[in-house]
């Protein structure tokens, strides 16, 4: 067994998000998300198969979701459950400092 750590190691330099996946199995699958100032290209949409749970840990994001006029901000601590197909898009993270998610992608039934 490996100890690892959420926070660690974070790149000075972040051009792109990092998506590392920290454990899967069957349909469940759980990622460590980093981002610093990425966005959702514009007119770009997740859509998801599974649905998704995802909690910030550090920095901060707005998510918007198909047909809503306002994002939602998410702070340290915030969390969402995203069900499979709901269209949304990351409109902004933190640019001062590396933001880090935790996501759990599983089957919805």
């Amino acid at each position: 067994m490996k100890k690892q750590n959420v926070f660690s190691p974070i790149p000075s330099d972040i051009p792109d998000e990092i998506f590392e996946t920290i454990a899967a199995s069957g349909t469940v699958r759980i990622e460590r998300i980093v981002s610093r100032g990425q966005a959702t290209p514009q007119g770009s949409w997740y859509d998801e198969e599974l649905a998704e749970w995802v909690i910030l840990l550090k920095g901060s994001a707005d998510i918007l979701f198909e047909g809503e006029a306002t994002a939602v901000t998410l702070l340290p601590g915030d969390h969402i459950l995203i069900p499979p197909h709901r269209r949304h898009r990351v409109t902004r993270t933190d640019d001062e400092a590396p933001t880090i998610w935790v996501a759990v992608y599983f089957a919805d039934t």
